[in-house]
């Protein structure tokens, strides 16, 4: 898990409505047969095993703790950043829509001047965020 996701994953669980509808999935007989599989694998258990051994050891909870804060707030800050070049995105979008108006505009008179029938050309807005996957566990 990259430290951008960390950090919006604790964002999410501070959410009341998300925690509702993850509240929801658990309760969902398919989710409960997955993780029932998942949690008897022999790699979960393994893993588990491993992960406890580690929480005896006070130095190691000490530096677990450190490196996890540490990605935290590096997912903050990239949280920041993102939200930042949207806010510049949106605004850079703005401003090239009213240019596309004016340039519509000067079109549009240009065109009862010559008094062609000429429709504009369309534009299409691309996104240039990805779509997520649904995430299906089953």
């Amino acid at each position: 898990m990259n430290s951008m996701m960390l950090a919006q994953l604790m964002k999410d669980m501070q959410d009341p409505e998300i925690m509702r509808e993850a509240q929801k999935m658990m309760q969902d007989p398919k989710f409960q047969e997955q993780m029932k599989k998942m949690t008897g694998s022999t790699g979960f258990k393994e893993h588990m095993k491993s992960s406890q051994d580690m929480l005896k050891d006070p130095k190691k909870v000490k530096e677990l703790e450190g490196k996890m804060q540490e990605k935290l707030k590096e997912g903050n800050d990239l949280l920041e950043k993102a939200k930042a070049t949207e806010k510049k995105e949106g605004a850079a979008d703005k401003t090239d829509d009213d240019d596309k108006k004016d340039t519509k505009k000067e079109a549009a008179n240009t065109k009862e001047a010559a008094d062609t029938k000429k429709e504009p050309a369309e534009t299409v807005e691309v996104e240039d965020m990805p779509d997520i996957p649904n995430l299906n566990i089953n």
